[in-house]
Formats: C-alpha cells, sequence, structure tokens
C-alpha cells in the first residue's frame, strides 16, 4: 500500500481554503473591533467565539451600514483563508444591521424624509395657548403616564377641565389606535393634546415612530404635545409636534401654567398699580 504524501504547508492550507470556500453562511454578532485598510476588517463575536470578517469597500458602501463597535448585525458570506497567516476569515458579501440597529436605521431613513417633506420645520410649529380651558390626553387608561399628568394639570392649573382617549401605545397596530385616539380627542375641540406614553424599549416605542402617526401628528387641528418615554427618547411623533417634552410630566407642564406663579404676577402687578 503506497504510502500518502506529505503535503506542503501552502497545499495544505489551500485544501482547507478550496473546502472552507465551498460553505455560504449568514451569521449574527456584535462587532467588537474594526478598522479599514484598502478592505474593511472587522470582528463578530456572541461572547463565546469570535469571527474575523472581510469586507470590501464597494459592497461595503452599498450596504449603507457604517459599522461601529457594539453594533449588532447580519453579515452573509463564505469562509476563506489567508494563506498567508493561515488564518480563517469570513469573506463578507451582505451587511446589514441586526436587532434594535435595524429599527433606529429605519427610523432615522424615514425621519430624513418627512424632514425633506417639511414636516419638521419650526415655522409650521404652532404656538400654545396661555391658559387652556380644555386638555386632552391620548394615552394607555392604564399606565402611570394618565396619571402623572392628570396630577400635574390638576396641581399646575386646576380649572383644566381633562379629557382621556385611552388606546393601546405598544404592539401590533397601536399606531392605529393612536391616529383614532387623536381624532376623536380632536373631535371635542381640546386648546391642546397630550400625546404620551411612560418609559420603555427602543421596540416597545415604535408606535411612536409609524410614519401614518408622525402624518396624524402634523395633519392634527389641535396643536400637539408629545411626552413619550424619558429624557434620551426621541421619536418621530416628538418631531413633528408642536412641543416635544422629556416626559408624561413635563408634557403636562409644557400645557398649563402654574396658577401660583400666575397669582404672584398679578399679585406685583396690583401693588404696582397702587
Amino acid at each position: 500500500m503506497a504510502e500518502e504524501r506529505a503535503l506542503s504547508v501552502s497545499e495544505a492550507v489551500g485544501l482547507a481554503k478550496s473546502a472552507l470556500e465551498q460553505i455560504p453562511v449568514t451569521v449574527i454578532g456584535e462587532v467588537t473591533q474594526f478598522k479599514t485598510f484598502k478592505a474593511v476588517y472587522f470582528t463578530l463575536s456572541d461572547g463565546t467565539a469570535a469571527l474575523d470578517c472581510i469586507m470590501w469597500p464597494g459592497p461595503y458602501e452599498a450596504a449603507g451600514v457604517p459599522l461601529a463597535p457594539g453594533m449588532l448585525v447580519e453579515v452573509s458570506g463564505r469562509f476563506t483563508v489567508y494563506p498567508a497567516k493561515g488564518r480563517m476569515q469570513l469573506s463578507v458579501t451582505r451587511l446589514a444591521a441586526a436587532g434594535e440597529g435595524a429599527l433606529r436605521m429605519q427610523v432615522a431613513a424615514l425621519a430624513r424624509a418627512l424632514q425633506a417633506e417639511g414636516l419638521m420645520d419650526p415655522e409650521r410649529k404652532r404656538p400654545l395657548p396661555a391658559f387652556p380651558s380644555r386638555v386632552a390626553v391620548v394615552t394607555s387608561p392604564r399606565g402611570a403616564a394618565v396619571w402623572d399628568v392628570i396630577r400635574t394639570l390638576r396641581r399646575r392649573w386646576p380649572m383644566t377641565e381633562v379629557l382621556v382617549a385611552g388606546v393601546r401605545v405598544e404592539g401590533a397596530d397601536a399606531h392605529a389606535e393612536l391616529i383614532e385616539g387623536l381624532r376623536v380627542a380632536a373631535e371635542a375641540s381640546p386648546d391642546v393634546i397630550v400625546l404620551c406614553r411612560g418609559g420603555g424599549s427602543y421596540e416597545d416605542l415604535m408606535p411612536f415612530n409609524h410614519e401614518a402617526l408622525a402624518r396624524a401628528v402634523a395633519a392634527c387641528p389641535v396643536p400637539v404635545v408629545t411626552g413619550i418615554g424619558h429624557e434620551p427618547d426621541t421619536s418621530i411623533a416628538d418631531m413633528v409636534a408642536d412641543r416635544r417634552a422629556s416626559t408624561p410630566t413635563a408634557a403636562a407642564e409644557a400645557c398649563a401654567p402654574d396658577a401660583a406663579d400666575v397669582a404672584a404676577a398679578l399679585a406685583r402687578e396690583g401693588r404696582a398699580l397702587g
């Protein structure tokens, strides 16, 4: 029986390279390293294993996904071997943001489109009434946000009538309920509408990034104040509203003056008049 010929290092690596390049894969992972030098080099990890990747400038630029450490991405390609180092890597031909990153890119693209239409122009934003007699609130009737708004309005300007249009604020088709809530609220002829919800994950807040809701807010015949999530959260509904507040409580404060401040100001005016 003939003895099998030993392969040279180049032959062995070439054999591995040929075999690996027959394996197409799609992988999701977090970018942990990233650099460019003639090609785009990055490393994906899932916390247990790491995978070196290479992508040529043309496909990378066409993907429209600027890579950065910490991003979650989905890539497709074929395994290969860099012979000079004997190192396996994934030759990437397709790149897309994954998870929350993909949602953020979709929202950013929609925001740019609506901004180009002028829906976010400061000139189209209406002033709020100084002393509202009726405020409508569009939010969940069961969350903390509605009570935050009601308590704040009662404390600051107790003569205000508060109307509540109870809707779902997250989940499938929640944007449609929010739109209907705006319509019903506007029919009640309030001086201002508060569109709000408490905090949540980026996915939870997605109904407030829906294009149809953004257009409904922009077209609403009554000034709209938003208070969606917490301080860092900004949705497309915030961008097109007449006034954006950081929280539901702050939205209520933006709608109504503080009665104590008004009384003090009147007292000062009275003293000045003698």
